[in-house]
């Protein structure tokens, strides 16, 4: 009873005043229109608009896709850009309106406002992200590789629990996954494994966790049961479908092995030697798939994969070349290891190049990496 006599007094609850909300919420519009690059875009879009139109553009495919894709990104990034400036300015002059009536119109509208703040601010969190993806393929689909390190068996069950990790983490971000091989390890755990990873901005994500990270834990495979600290890796590598074909790749520097696969995946699997292993000679690169249905599917799709590492490895010689060319650099770089996750004597994961951390292990084990990802790109842009 006393809660409805408080609620039903006649006279409005004074919220919060939220002009400088509006205010600030402003001057990030304004800076999402300049790192979008809104005024560019909406130039580029008449020629693009003129581009679609032409009939002709289907003569050449692939420019007719390049061209619709930058049409379809342009036109995405100028109207959602338009349609928050536009609530923005409603719900302003819709609250100053309400404020020179006085605090009774002010709080009869407020419940309306703060719900066009509230959406604009979850807007505006990612055209912000979105601004961090910087690198040349940060859109793309990644191929990603686990690899045990030092630690025995531990490095091993460490490898297998990386593996969830981040078959985990893109569930929860409605990513599709597919795994195309894992090495099993000689007691437990794996000592490997490749898997694909599909939606966007996949590979700008997946970037951060590129590098070793270091489990410090009481052994489950120790009969002590004593600490033990294990090693495990991550690669990542952009997939570009189509560089199969463009990726020059002669036959005579594969070496191809067929195995009989050791997963799941039906009833073709330990019947037949359809799992397909390449070594790239000059480079030493090796790529194994083993869960497609077929001996020439997995070869195609270890194709695929060989030829986006040799695009990559390319890429970072380049990098490396320039960074030659340039001299010393005094900005710190990537350790021996990227991030800790202690769960024995106490409980702290923590990223050893951002400072950013967190003391819920299982959690970030469950997947919930993307604070740890989102820190990593800020990091990285700063630190450019």
């Amino acid at each position: 009873m006393a809660a409805s006599t408080e609620a039903g007094t006649g006279a409005p609850e004074p919220g919060r005043d939220l002009a400088p909300v509006l205010a600030q919420l402003k001057v990030r519009l304004e800076a999402a229109a300049r790192y979008l690059r809104v005024d560019d875009q909406r130039a580029a879009l008449v020629r693009l608009e003129a581009d679609v139109a032409a009939p002709e553009l289907w003569s050449d495919p692939e420019r007719a896709r390049d061209t619709t894709a930058a049409y379809g990104k342009a036109k995405s990034d100028v109207d959602g850009h338009d349609d928050l400036a536009r609530r923005l300015d409603d719900a302003a002059g819709l609250y100053e309106l309400a404020r020179e009536e006085g605090p009774e119109s002010v709080a009869a509208i407020s419940g309306e406002v703060e719900e066009v703040v509230a959406y604009l601010g979850r807007s505006l969190d990612e055209l912000e992200l979105r601004s961090l993806f910087s690198g040349e393929h940060d859109e793309r689909d990644a191929v990603a590789e686990i690899h045990a390190g030092a630690g025995g068996t531990d490095a091993q069950g460490w490898a297998e629990m990386m593996l969830r990790m981040y078959l985990r983490w893109a569930e929860r971000r409605g990513f599709s996954v597919e795994v195309d091989e894992t090495s099993p390890g000689q007691e437990a755990g794996i000592l490997s494994a490749t898997f694909i990873v599909r939606g966007p901005h996949a590979y700008g994500l997946l970037v951060a966790e590129r590098g070793v990270h270091r489990l410090v834990r009481m052994s489950p495979y120790d009969s002590q049961h004593r600490r033990q600290t294990s090693f495990a890796s991550l690669e990542v590598t952009p997939f570009l479908e189509g560089l199969a074909d463009e990726v020059p790749i002669d036959e005579k520097d594969l070496r191809i092995d067929t195995y009989r696969s050791s997963g799941a995946g039906g009833q073709h699997v330990n019947v037949t030697d359809s799992a397909v292993r390449i070594t790239h000679l000059p480079t030493g690169i090796v790529v194994a798939v083993q869960n497609e249905r077929s001996q020439h599917q997995n070869k195609a799709k270890a194709m695929q994969i060989l030829a986006a590492k040799l695009a990559e490895r390319q890429r970072e010689e380049r990098r490396a070349e320039l960074s030659a060319l340039a001299g010393p650099q005094t900005k710190v770089e990537w350790g021996s290891q990227i991030r800790s996750y202690v769960l024995a004597p106490y409980q702290l994961v923590k990223d050893l190049r951002t400072e950013h951390e967190t003391g819920n292990v299982d959690g970030v084990l469950d997947g919930d990496l993307e604070e740890f990802m989102v820190a990593y790109l800020r990091w990285r842009r700063s630190a450019s």
